[in-house]
């Protein structure tokens, strides 16, 4: 790759320069008239020498450079077909088909091999982060300890678990999620899924919250360190989701009419929450808020159907 590439560059620069300073010899070899405005041709001169100096750069890391790579071959499919269309309606001559035969149809098969080459490297590439970011999940998953002393991983190999992550538990927003859980939580059980509840504070204190709900046999996980988290790619939400128009007006339906209020700041109060259904260190279903005042369905979460295959965590 890194020889053609070079020959490349070195054809596509030398062309160039001969355009640029002898713009009619092209003409005079195919039996034309000259342009009139031999700077235009002068100009394409330049672009086919500006292309040499990329193909020079990706040479040397094709795989990288790839993009170079396929402009180039755009430019070397796009030439011929403006030739055939010159050609029959009597612009160009037979004898100009020579310069489409070394500056196009000669490079098509090795510039499709590199591009091709560099399809199933970044291929590679993108399904072993996929690998790596599995064992890291995985290995999150096996570090976390619910409050009933078995490890979310074990949870996830025991019946598929609904996720729940919370904000601060002074938030509306949070208050109003264990309300919904609250009344939803039979339906759920009775569909074969386990719920477990993810926060930010002392385990004591969450417990009392949830008895509190009426959530009191929810396991739960505290994350003060938001590890998991992360390791679901929950994200700290922007002014917009946490402060946009929405979230007034939800927060007054929920927390003023709704009797839910707002209490004391228990957490970061920027963590954007979410729901999963884990099954087996997958992910089958997902809910990552794009506003702080979104209301999830919990019930249509859990009731993911389980594939007989295991699918590929996202």
């Amino acid at each position: 790759m890194k020889g053609v590439l070079l020959v490349a560059a070195f054809y596509n620069i030398l062309w160039g320069i001969v355009t640029i300073f002898w713009p009619e010899l092209f003409f005079n070899f195919s039996g034309m008239d000259l342009p009139r405005y031999p700077e235009l041709w002068q100009c394409i001169g330049m672009i086919v020498g500006v292309y040499g100096v990329g193909y020079f750069i990706a040479a040397f890391n094709p795989y990288r450079h790839w993009p170079i790579v396929l402009v180039g071959l755009m430019g070397k499919i796009f030439g011929p077909i403006g030739f055939v269309n010159a050609f029959l309606d009597g612009s160009f001559t037979l004898a100009a088909g020579y310069n489409i035969l070394f500056n196009d149809l000669i490079w098509w098969i090795p510039f499709i091999l590199i591009l091709r080459g560099a399809y199933y490297y970044h291929n590679d590439l993108m399904l072993e982060k996929i690998d790596n970011d599995h064992l890291e999940f995985e290995k999150s998953l096996r570090k976390f300890k619910l409050s009933d002393g078995l490890s979310l991983f074990e949870q996830s190999q025991i019946s598929p678990t609904l996720i729940v992550f919370l904000r601060h538990f002074g938030c509306t927003f949070c208050r109003e999620a264990l309300q919904d859980l609250a009344q939803v939580k039979d339906e759920i059980y009775e569909s074969g899924k386990e719920i477990v509840v993810v926060h930010m504070i002392d385990p004591d204190q969450a417990q009392y919250i949830l008895d509190e709900f009426n959530l009191g046999e929810l396991a739960h996980i505290s994350d003060p360190e938001k590890e998991l988290y992360a390791a679901f790619k929950l994200e700290r939400g922007n002014f917009f989701q946490l402060f946009g128009f929405k979230v007034w007006w939800r927060g007054f339906l929920a927390g003023v009419m709704g009797g839910l209020g707002v209490g004391r700041m228990q957490g970061d109060g920027f963590q954007m929450p979410g729901a999963f259904l884990l099954h087996k260190t997958n992910i089958l279903h997902s809910y990552r808020h794009r506003s702080a005042a979104d209301r999830p369905d919990y019930v249509y979460l859990a009731n993911c159907e389980i594939p007989q295959v295991e699918a590929v965590n996202p």
